[in-house]
């Protein structure tokens, strides 16, 4: 209880002192945390059923969050990560057969770019773009599809839930992502402003980009920086 209250304590701070920005729950719907601490996020969980389509942006090696999606609603994930840790350690697991795993990112445009890797080798997520916890002098040419390629690729018109824990790069995608024709019920965010100088105002951007596009915010984790949307449509027929 001590420790929740001083770790709570210390986010307050990092919120007041503008380190973190403050975003507050817009909509009332209720929610369900999947997935470990570290990597989980909040999900809108009504109407998720067996035929229900997640995409799960960024994995590292931590599939908490996708398992946990899984057991909870028998539904197909479509999990993808370029790096080449992520990659290896996803080839040494026994994974569910509704696991759908594809080795390249996500970015604005398709094709191949340096992929910068994390400063500390005991880390796994890596960025295509440069910030304080990844070497611009270690890079790997790694594949990228932009939003519309992979939907097309695999078919998909409309998805339940969208992931995205990509390492400062949701700055990068989230125009590309709104503007790819496909109908996403919700889209559940890490945020990275804490990579970079501008942070606040990439995460002023975003918002503005989702307001605009008919999403609010049903949901904060405890650190304060993993959002989930919904969009509003969607939370009108729940």
């Amino acid at each position: 209880m001590v420790k929740e209250l001083i770790k709570k304590a210390k986010l307050e701070l990092k919120i007041r002192s503008g380190a973190i920005t403050r975003i507050k729950k817009e909509t009332a719907v209720n929610y369900k945390w999947h997935g470990n601490k570290y990597g989980g996020f909040y999900v809108h969980p009504d109407g998720l059923n067996s035929n229900s389509i997640v995409y799960s942006f960024g994995i590292g090696e931590d599939i908490s969050f996708d398992q946990s999606v899984i057991d909870s609603y028998g539904c197909n994930v479509f999990a993808f990560d370029p790096t080449p840790k992520s990659i290896a350690w996803i080839k040494s697991q026994q994974l569910s057969p509704k696991f759908n795993f594809f080795d390249y990112g996500i970015d604005a445009k398709t094709g191949f770019v340096n992929f910068n890797l994390p400063k500390n080798e005991n880390y796994v997520s890596g960025s295509i773009l440069n910030h304080q916890n990844v070497n611009e002098n270690n890079t790997v040419s790694v594949p990228m599809k932009c939003f519309k390629d992979i939907t097309q690729l695999l078919g998909h018109k409309h998805i339940d839930v969208l992931k995205i824990d990509i390492e400062g790069s949701e700055y990068v995608v989230i125009d590309d992502i709104l503007a790819g024709g496909v109908e996403i019920d919700q889209i559940l965010l890490e945020l990275h402003e804490r990579f970079f100088d501008d942070g606040k105002a990439k995460t002023r951007a975003l918002l503005k980009s989702l307001k605009d596009h008919g999403y609010s915010v049903f949901a904060v984790s405890d650190s304060a920086e993993e959002i989930s949307f919904i969009k509003n449509s969607s939370a009108a027929n729940t």
